[in-house]
């Protein structure tokens, strides 16, 4: 008989946040992979329990490697169980190789479910939670950043993205710049943790904000696309069929695609076009 393969959600910040079940999943199992082993260590201490299996290292160094191993461990019969630092396996952190080798190999997945500094964050962000996508984080280089970002321009869901403090300020900055100085954001810093702190308001106020400098885990919850074509004016409709061209479409081909997110016919998108060609002549 195959074994089970546990995905165990641990704090993303308050050690009290750990689910009653963490505890009793990582007395029993038979194998525990961490992310990293030293907060796996403090993890337990805070949490009273001792590892009742072996212990082994599961980061993005050796995720590829250890893989075969655990499931090895699995087709053996074991309970193994996968923790990460923060939050949920397998969101922005190791654990999809696993599970998508546990799966093709017919062998049981679940979840102890925990806390998620995405949904957290989403909720708190004041912005609408009825719809939203998770776009991780973002490239470390400028232009890669903006080629990202720009895929998404038109994203009418709310969007969810993890950033490195040191920077913040600069994503925020290419966010203002693509997806308009305007549009609402919220920026949730140390989520749970003594100094958590929720910062919210139009993208260039944030990056202004940011660039003083911020310490700390962040997610960042930006506004979706207007849906309406009544809050597109023609500076915003401009801006977008600048944005498409910047990024490698023809001047054709980009008025196509503003005018369908906009839900308007492609000869307005046009006219603001070429009214602004003149205007800038």
């Amino acid at each position: 008989m195959t074994g089970t393969l546990v995905l165990a959600g641990t704090p993303i910040g308050d050690v009290a946040d750990a689910p009653p079940r963490l505890s009793k999943e990582l007395a029993e199992a038979d194998v525990i992979a961490a992310e990293d082993t030293r907060r796996l260590r403090r993890l337990t201490q805070a949490l009273g329990v001792t590892p009742g299996g072996r212990v082994v290292s599961y980061f993005e160094g050796n995720e590829s490697a250890r893989t075969p191993e655990l499931v090895e461990e699995l087709r053996g019969g074991a309970r193994v169980l996968l923790v990460t630092d923060a939050g949920m396996p397998s969101v922005s952190d190791p654990g999809y190789r696993l599970v998508a080798a546990a799966v093709e190999h017919d062998i049981k997945v679940t979840a102890v479910p925990g806390p998620s500094a995405v949904l957290t964050a989403l909720a708190l962000s004041g912005l609408p939670v009825d719809r939203f996508c998770f776009e991780g984080f973002l490239p470390r280089k400028g232009g890669e950043r903006l080629s990202r970002l720009r895929e998404v321009a038109g994203e009418r869901r709310t969007l969810v993205y993890f950033e490195a403090p040191h920077r913040l300020d600069d994503t925020l900055a290419a966010m203002a710049e693509v997806f308009g100085a305007d549009r609402r954001a919220a920026v949730c810093r140390e989520l749970t943790k003594t100094y958590e702190e929720v910062k919210r308001g139009p993208l260039a106020d944030l990056a202004a904000w940011a660039a003083e400098g911020v310490r700390g885990e962040i997610t960042v919850v930006v506004e979706g696309a207007p849906e309406s074509s009544e809050e597109l004016d023609a500076d915003e409709l401009v801006r977008r069929v600048r944005i498409r061209e910047e990024a490698g479409e023809r001047r054709k081909e980009a008025i196509a695609a503003v005018a369908a997110e906009a839900g308007l016919p492609k000869r307005v998108v046009f006219d603001a076009v070429v009214a602004a060609k003149r205007s800038a002549g």
